[in-house]
């Protein structure tokens, strides 16, 4: 063989070799991922599963108060499931939703079923609802909010019964596809969400507009976990913002800009099961708002945001679980009255009005109201070392996962409101000092016999939260 077609049959080596390992750039899911080979005792093992929840009945959409049926839909809302499992034998099964909120009633019917057919601890099991205002409603979610009927509230027994059977099946079949993966953890950024308790939602397009700097803590982290298999495919990417899903306030089905990033995403990554989960957005809106242009704006700047996370370099979670799960004890700073509730039957705010009949109906029936909220749920997971889940019920300002994450450390500490139940909003110290819709007096909107918690809620949270922590980090 002459030194050319040595030369030659070198290059043809070389060519074969790279060639055989080339990534197609038009094929998004291909990892480049070094050292994952089929086969591979990765450590990990998940599952996901996903079912369409849109009613096909006359349920009225959830939130802002009003009747509200539905005259439509934008697109199909869904419950989706991501199950995980250690080579030890742990489990973990996260349910996300595109509902307005899960009542305790609901929450404790869902575990039971849960906990009976899996054999999952309540520590195991973690529920978190978008908090989509373009959703259903629900059995006993801001029961007096509404001006129903009897028939309407048959509906929204029914679609709710029908809701916890598809999320049943849907984490029974997340179990039995459970196989060998990697898991990655990255953090983006994304800017439209706005404090809306220090920016009045009319100035906001001018000041936007002009340039000028909007008030208040907000907390524009984008969490991305994505999930490969074995051949460095992605199964599922799981994502949260902090922000209200309340761009729309229309009468069609939809999943608000939550809804569109998971479809943006699902279409990038054919074959990907995206799932979304609200941090602690209860003091933040997406303003401005009000069209469909401006939800899918929102979506779609939600989801570059993810898919540049999985675009760049993430660091691989580390195959070991720990849960813990705890309910908290909130104090009321006042019960109602009979006194103090009389008046408020006959007032003009109908939703007060209303929750002021029920109130009296159980005093009359004997019914002493306790001083605490004794079911405030806190719950945490850790993945490897590398990652902290703290998730905590209701709507938590965003104070809440600026604190954690200063305590237990940015970047591998991810802070999960609207989770397990609704609860009411959960305010900071300063948020209740200062007072205002989420830090003043409006638990009666959510049922409790109270109208605003004490002054120690975010003491009794953080206590409870940082002793679940103590019990993952073992």
């Amino acid at each position: 063989m002459t030194l050319y077609q040595k030369i030659l049959y070198g290059c043809i080596v070389i060519l074969s070799a790279v060639l055989s390992s080339y990534t197609p750039i038009n094929d998004p899911r291909k990892s480049i991922d070094k050292g994952i080979h089929p086969g591979d005792d990765t450590g990990w093992m998940a599952g996901t599963a996903r079912c369409i929840i849109t009613p096909v009945t006359d349920v009225w959409l959830a939130g802002f108060g009003v009747k509200r049926p539905a005259e439509g839909k934008l697109h199909d809302i869904w419950v989706k499931v991501l199950a995980l499992k250690t080579k030890a034998g742990k489990r973990a099964v996260m349910v996300t939703t595109d509902h307005q909120g899960m009542s305790r009633v609901i929450y404790e019917s869902l575990y039971k079923k849960i906990q009976q057919q899996f054999q999952l601890s309540r520590s195991e099991f973690m529920l978190t609802f978008s908090h989509n205002h373009s959703g259903p409603r629900l059995r006993c979610d801001l029961e007096d909010y509404y001006p129903a009927d009897d028939q309407q509230q048959k509906l929204v027994d029914e679609y709710s019964d029908r809701m916890e059977e598809q999320i049943i099946g849907a984490v029974d079949e997340a179990l039995k596809n459970l196989q060998p993966v990697r898991i990655y953890k990255g953090e983006g950024q994304c800017t439209f969400a706005v404090n809306r308790r220090d920016n009045a939602e009319a100035t906001v397009p001018a000041m936007l507009a002009e340039g000028k700097q909007l008030k208040g803590a907000t907390d524009h982290y984008v969490p991305v976990l994505s999930v490969k298999d074995t051949s460095g495919k992605l199964m599922a990417i799981l994502f949260g913002y902090a922000c209200h899903p309340t761009t729309l306030y229309g009468n069609l089905w939809s999943g608000d800009y939550p809804g569109f990033a998971q479809i943006n995403i699902e279409q990038h990554y054919p074959g990907v099961t995206a799932l979304f989960f609200n941090t602690c957005g209860g003091d933040q809106n997406p303003l401005p708002r009000g069209t469909v242009a401006l939800c899918e704006k929102y979506g779609k700047m939600l989801s570059d945001a993810v898919t540049t996370v999985i675009g760049g370099p993430m660091q691989p979670v580390s195959s070991k679980l720990q849960t813990a799960f705890q309910f908290v004890t909130l104090d009321y700073e006042t019960r109602v009255t009979e006194e103090k509730l009389r008046p408020i039957t006959t007032g003009t705010n109908a939703i007060h009005a209303r929750w002021g009949r029920r109130m009296l109906q159980l005093i009359d029936k004997g019914i002493r109201f306790p001083a605490a909220y004794p079911y405030y749920p806190v719950q945490a997971w850790q993945l490897g070392k590398e990652l902290l889940f703290i998730a905590t019920g209701g709507e938590t300002v965003v104070d809440y996962s600026l604190r954690f994450k200063r305590t237990f450390g940015a970047g591998a500490t991810w802070v999960f409101g609207y989770t397990n139940t609704m609860v009411a909003y959960i305010p900071s110290r300063r948020v209740w000092e200062e007072g205002g819709y989420e830090g003043g007096p409006h638990l009666d909107e959510y049922g409790h016999p109270a109208w605003r918690w004490a002054g120690n809620v975010e003491d009794r949270i953080s206590k409870g939260v940082h002793q679940v922590v103590k019990q993952v980090r073992k």
